[in-house]
Formats: structure tokens, C-alpha cells, sequence
């Protein structure tokens, strides 16, 4: 099982009982704003897409974490990677993503988390590029991204919502950990 420690986070393959607190993550209008179309998510919704991240760990070798606080044991939400199929322009690549529950907002936990999986990806993977994939306006995405040491790369739409998307990329053969 793929385990990752940082000094305050556990990012780890998903549970039964993350279902319930990630359901409460993608049922604020906060967190969703950015995703897709807006729009918030139920519990069927959520395990539909816990599903499909655990078929990605298994299919591709990655996937999306569950994000764990290792003080509370508190599900803080997912960072991974994963093939951004829903948008063909982009490919081939793997895009990094990050959603936290707002409660953990401002804490410095999405970019702790962001930059373990970047080293996941360079050292675990031998994966020498990452994207990552923002609507425009997501001001607080795009200053992970900028943590992360990932540059602008273009913009494009969302295929299916029209939204406005920014891609950032990093090279990970020049990433410093």
C-alpha cells in the first residue's frame, strides 16, 4: 500500500469511512466552486469518484491520496495524480490536484501534501512532467501551483462546462524538493 508521512499530514489509499467526511467536502458550495460546473456532490457521487481514483491507482501506478491529519485522524480531503482525460488538448500528460474541506483553508496543508506527491511523482514514479489544471479566477489554486515552482503554461476551456482553464506545468527534472 502507498503510503506517504509528512510532518503533520498521512496521504494513504482510501477507506470506507473517508466516504462520509470527503462527502462532506464535495457538498460545500466553497469547495466546488472551481470544479467542473459548480455544482456540489452527494455521498453516491463522491464514492462513484473514490472509485474511480482507486481504479487509476491501480491501472496507472497513481492516483489520488486521501489526505489524513496525523494529529486528529481527521479525512482533510485528496491530492494525487491522475490523467486528465476530460481534456484531450492536454494530453498525453498527468495533472495534479488538490480539494480540502475549507476548514483546513489557510493552514499550509494542500501545499504540504501538493509538494509530497510532486516528489511521489519524480522519485516513486520517474514521471519527468506535471500539470496541474485551474479554472481561471481560482486565485488560491494557481498560488499553490506557484508554491509548487509550476509555471503558466496556456489556457484553454473546459469541453464540456466552457469554463475558462489555466495550465500550469513543472518539470520535474528541475524540481527541488
Amino acid at each position: 500500500m502507498t503510503e506517504i508521512r509528512t510532518p503533520r499530514l498521512l496521504l494513504r489509499r482510501w477507506h470506507d469511512d473517508d466516504l462520509a467526511p470527503m462527502a462532506d467536502i464535495d457538498a460545500d458550495p466553497r469547495v466546488m466552486r472551481w470544479i467542473d460546473d459548480g455544482s456540489v456532490r452527494d455521498l453516491e457521487h463522491t464514492a462513484e469518484a473514490v472509485e474511480r481514483w482507486e481504479e487509476e491507482w491501480d491501472e496507472e501506478g497513481f492516483g489520488l491520496f486521501a489526505v489524513e491529519l496525523l494529529a486528529s485522524g481527521e479525512l482533510a480531503g485528496c491530492v494525487g495524480l491522475s490523467v486528465p482525460e476530460f481534456l484531450p488538448q492536454a494530453l498525453p500528460a498527468v495533472a495534479i490536484s488538490w480539494r480540502f474541506g475549507p476548514q483546513f483553508w489557510g493552514q499550509g496543508y494542500a501545499s504540504e501534501a501538493a509538494h509530497a506527491t510532486l516528489e511521489f511523482a519524480l522519485q516513486d514514479r520517474g514521471l519527468d512532467r506535471v500539470i496541474s489544471i485551474s479554472q481561471v479566477g481560482d486565485e488560491a489554486s494557481e498560488n499553490i501551483m506557484r508554491k509548487l515552482g509550476m509555471e503558466w503554461d496556456c489556457e484553454t476551456a473546459h469541453p464540456v462546462y466552457g469554463r475558462p482553464l489555466r495550465i500550469h506545468a513543472i518539470d520535474l527534472t528541475e524540481y527541488q524538493a
